[in-house]
């Protein structure tokens, strides 16, 4: 089974990092968040991927291009115009990068993937989110739904801390980033079957998110696959730092590899 990715969008609100490479390039403990989403699905067999690009999409295809550059040690002889490479730790991988346009919504960049899907069922996800998801989990539940598309629900951890303040002002708990409101959201890693793709266009203000979404669910062919682990988008800085800090301990809950 193939794994879309969307890899293409702007990502304003990490305009720090975002103004010299693609959000999906921004890098955890040195490798691009891209990386450790692919990880995620082949440590759990799903190595065949298909990144949909947009914004800066030219770095990711020099990333992959030059892969064995960046992952191995390398003895160039400029003489002999040769190149050997030492120590390989490339990944069993099979990537194909399509340029799906600067300006497409992320229903469009879905659709103009669809050359590429053999008319057959098809992971999902967004660029810039990790998690410790049982992807085996999240099929069966797909296919025991019998419906077209399956989404990964979560319950968001809340920005800041909360507390429990009685009538006399005294505070008698406080939790740390708790979980938000109780409502569970999109979190990414869907399972679609093709019939998915009919509910798409390629007009670039196509967005999955919206109108196709809105229609499956209309139409009763949406399943959500509650997810109660861990689960994390890189939308800030504020959650970059997070996501290092949480890999530097060696324990980052998405490492599942």
């Amino acid at each position: 089974m193939k794994t879309v990715i969307l890899a293409g969008g702007l990502g304003t609100r990490l305009s720090e990092e975002t103004v010299l490479r693609p959000k999906p390039m921004v890098e955890i403990g040195g490798r691009p968040i891209l990386w450790h989403i692919m990880k995620i699905y082949a440590s759990q067999g799903f190595n065949d991927f298909v990144v949909c690009l947009g914004y800066k999409g030219y770095l990711i295809k020099e990333y992959f291009a030059n892969y064995f550059l960046h992952q191995s040690d390398v003895t160039i002889d400029l003489g002999k115009n040769s190149l050997q490479v030492h120590n390989t730790q490339a990944e069993d991988w099979r990537v194909t990068l399509i340029d799906t346009g600067d300006q497409s919504m992320t229903g469009a960049r879905i659709k103009k993937a669809a050359p590429y899907l053999d008319g057959q069922p098809f992971m999902l996800t967004y660029g810039d989110g990790v998690g410790n998801i049982d992807l085996h989990q999240l099929l069966a539940a797909h296919q025991q739904g019998g419906r077209f598309c399956t989404v990964t629900a979560v319950q968001p951890s809340g920005r800041f801390g909360s507390l429990d303040i009685d009538g006399k002002g005294g505070v008698s708990a406080f939790q740390e980033k708790p979980k938000g409101d109780g409502a569970w959201i999109n979190g990414g890693f869907f399972v679609c079957q093709p019939e998915v793709l009919n509910y798409l266009t390629t007009d670039n203000q196509c967005i999955w998110e919206r109108q196709p979404l809105e229609q499956l669910a209309r139409d009763g062919q949406l399943t959500a696959h509650r997810h109660q682990g861990y689960w994390k988008p890189m939308d800030t800085l504020r959650d970059k730092d997070e996501l290092e800090k949480e890999w530097a301990t060696g324990h980052a809950p998405w490492k599942i590899w």
